[in-house]
């Protein structure tokens, strides 16, 4: 994986083991920019499941992180950033990750952190011909109730068996890579994803280890861990009332009925939130600790399908 890295980032327009690892402690709760009130989300898996691992009385131990699917849409680092946002209209989000060995517990440095998510309507950049997206409202409500079963095959473009799509167009929004710091920490800025067909609100991540940074990018090294992130149901609800999410048409698959999520909280990779509750308009902050062996490969390439964004919702069962 190659690419090349800004000298000057962009400022953001708005502005499966079970070993324990160490969470990050109440770092989630500072969200930059959020004043006032704000929902803070932590999943039931966010209570301490072990004795602690050294260090402060505020780290507690947690379970590995699950490995997901890739997905049809990933793309080999070519934009070594950290805000990922360029043009893209959304709910600004502030991603920090933490990304640790699960055997020491201790900051896995200088990792090349991948994210990528579709944007506000769905669409993904590098495959905008093969995303439907949500569209726009409809100008009049939709009459009649769909009856039947669908049948057939899924619609054209897009997948159900999770294999890899070349590009279909130069655009790369809403992707990035960046490296962890000493404490094994990255943070990025982007948007709120949003939703398709058959998958709730989602974005993937991957974790490259052993590797070179150059002045090309990063180089070398293999994939420790491939992942995704989720967000919880009533975040995804408010931001379903805010443009342009609210102009989606497209049916939102909820987080019990996803099919790649695990329902195990933060081992699944369910977000810690922080937002105001009244406004999310005003931005979010997201956090989670990602554990990995380091020693592992998890290229994602093998665990399981994931639908693309015009795929049958039937296809991700």
């Amino acid at each position: 994986m190659t690419g090349k890295q800004t000298a000057e980032e962009p400022k953001h327009k708005k502005d499966l083991t079970r070993r324990k690892v160490v969470a990050v402690g109440a770092g989630a709760a500072a969200a930059v920019g959020i004043g006032g009130g704000f929902a803070l989300n932590a999943s039931a898996d966010e209570s301490a499941t072990g004795a602690s691992a050294g260090g402060s009385s505020a780290e507690t131990c947690y379970r590995l992180t699950s490995e997901t699917t890739e997905g049809p849409y990933y793309i080999d680092a070519d934009k070594i950033r950290r805000d990922i946002t360029e043009d893209k209209e959304g709910i600004p989000l502030t991603l920090s990750l933490k990304v640790i060995d699960s055997e020491t517990c201790a900051p896995v440095r200088n990792a090349a952190v991948d994210i990528w998510h579709c944007d506000a309507l769905g669409i993904y950049s590098g495959y905008e011909s093969l995303s439907t997206g949500g569209g726009s409202a409809p100008t009049e409500a939709p009459s009649g109730t769909p009856t039947g079963t669908p049948t057939g095959a899924p619609p054209s473009g897009g997948t159900g068996g999770g294999g890899h799509e070349e590009p279909t167009d130069d655009k790369r929004y809403l992707r990035g890579t960046w490296k962890t710091d000493r404490h094994g920490r990255v943070t990025f800025r982007t948007i709120f994803p949003g939703w398709y067909r058959g998958r709730c609100v989602h974005i993937h991540a991957k974790v490259h280890v052993d590797g070179t940074w150059t002045d090309a990018g990063y180089e070398g090294g293999h994939t420790c861990h491939t992942g995704q992130f989720f967000f919880a149901e009533e975040a995804a609800l408010a931001s379903a009332k805010v443009e342009p999410y609210s102009t989606s048409t497209t049916e939102r698959t909820t987080l019990t009925e996803d099919t790649i999520y695990d329902q195990s909280g933060t081992t699944g990779g369910l977000l810690r939130l922080a937002y105001d509750k009244k406004h999310i308009a005003k931005g979010v902050h997201a956090s989670i600790t990602v554990g990995v062996d380091p020693d592992e490969t998890h290229d994602g390439t093998g665990d399981g399908g994931e639908p693309g964004p015009t795929a049958s919702a039937s296809a991700s069962s």
